[in-house]
């Protein structure tokens, strides 16, 4: 088996149009297309990482605190919709 940290590659189609995009994104960069797109699916797979952490956060302090009701809630968003008003 590879090293865990060894390169691998991922072959995605794309269309013409978003292959220029990210060649010309690339070119912008001085980088390679394959360099773009790996950086790309980087950046992509962090955010869900994170997403997916605060997402469990919220599901964690429900069970463990209770949730709201949807009434607590209306109220709460219309106390800072007339707060934003007031100025």
């Amino acid at each position: 088996n590879p090293p865990m940290n060894a390169p691998v590659s991922i072959n995605a189609p794309l269309d013409h149009a978003t292959l220029a995009i990210v060649e010309e994104l690339a070119r912008s960069r001085g980088i390679t297309g394959e360099e773009f797109a790996a950086d790309a699916i980087r950046k992509v797979a962090e955010h869900d990482i994170e997403l997916r952490a605060f997402i469990q956060e919220g599901i964690d302090s429900i069970e463990r605190d209770g949730g709201i009701s949807q009434e607590d809630m209306e109220a709460w968003f219309e106390e800072r919709v007339a707060a934003r008003k007031r100025g």
